[in-house]
């Protein structure tokens, strides 16, 4: 029997940075967790502006690299993989970003691709679903809604079809829903940025196809705590909970009629995701509207199980 490697993978997206050290089975892929730790660092504040990093978003980004610094030599991982995604493809200023992340975890980030980030979100998630053994039918659709972008990826046991579109719950806050609450005017428009963003993903993605709508990541995830009626956060309440489409649609229609007030007062909606979550919402319930599937299994395995699992490669 092999000895289970430990190690560290970090996601570094648009909106958080979070960190998962874990010992791997070589031979099976068996997951044991032993951290898993998320900072809400807005690192793309203003970028789909300015095109560049802001000051103060590097400083907070910098200053949770040495808090995950810590945490990675506390539990001796050997190997530390790093992936920053759509906020880093997009500045200017992204070199400052390189060597501040150097320099404290002795790493270069690897900006990858739309695909990339999409077939890591699918590995993720898609193991979860079956080590749970639930039998839900295939093709699955991972849906993978960030702060810039949404990865759709189609699969079975491998990746069919991948798209990554610039649509994510910060870039369509910055750019549309600014009033508090916001319009109806503000959400139309956004409205129209996502179905323009659903239909270029289905150039390349046949979402017809899919048979299991299965969604990732932390506006998801905070959206399946707000329809469960959570009073505190809770990972095992959420992972593969199944959300039917009309709870998601009038949580999404909820969360858009609150002030930011209302919204901060939801314990389970993380401080760092009370602005923008209403956005995550919309995002999910037009492509819930899209695909006609009666219901969406949230994950709270994602692009960062598949960054560990990549170590092994």
């Amino acid at each position: 029997m092999s000895e289970p490697k430990r190690v560290a993978a970090v996601d570094c997206g648009t909106n958080s940075i979070r960190l998962l050290v874990a010992d791997l089975d070589p031979e099976t892929g068996k997951e044991t967790e032993l951290d898993r730790r998320m900072l809400i660092v807005r690192l793309g504040q203003g970028v789909d502006a300015t095109g560049r990093f802001a000051d103060e978003a590097l400083e907070r980004t910098f200053a949770a690299c040495d808090e995950y610094a810590a945490v990675i030599r506390e539990h001796g991982a050997s190997e530390l993989r790093f992936v920053a995604t759509s906020a880093t493809r997009d500045a200017s200023n992204r070199e400052e970003f390189f060597a501040g992340v150097r320099a404290r975890l002795g790493v270069q980030p690897e900006v990858i691709t739309g695909d990339e980030e999409a077939n890591l979100s699918f590995r993720g998630a898609t193991r979860a679903l079956a080590d749970s053994g639930s039998g839900h039918p295939t093709p699955y659709l991972v849906v993978d809604i960030g702060g810039g972008s949404t990865e759709f990826v189609l699969g079975s046991d491998n990746v069919l079809a991948a798209r990554s579109v610039d649509v994510g719950c910060v870039r369509m806050t910055e750019r549309h829903l600014r009033s508090d609450p916001p319009t109806l005017e503000q959400i139309t428009a956004a409205k129209r940025d996502i179905d323009a963003g659903i239909d270029l993903a289905a150039e390349t993605v046949d979402l017809a196809e899919a048979k299991t709508l299965v969604g990732l990541a932390g506006s998801v995830t905070t959206l399946a705590a707000v329809a469960l009626g959570l009073r505190e956060y809770d990972r095992s309440r959420v992972h593969l909970s199944r959300i039917p489409i009309d709870v998601i649609r009038q949580t999404c229609a909820d969360l858009l009629a609150m002030t930011r007030d209302q919204r901060a007062a939801i314990a389970v909606i993380h401080p760092g995701r009370v602005d923008v979550i209403a956005a995550g919402g919309l995002i999910l319930a037009q492509i819930m509207d899209r695909l006609g599937l009666p219901e969406i299994i949230v994950s709270e395995h994602d692009i960062l199980d598949g960054i560990a699992y990549s170590v092994l490669d």
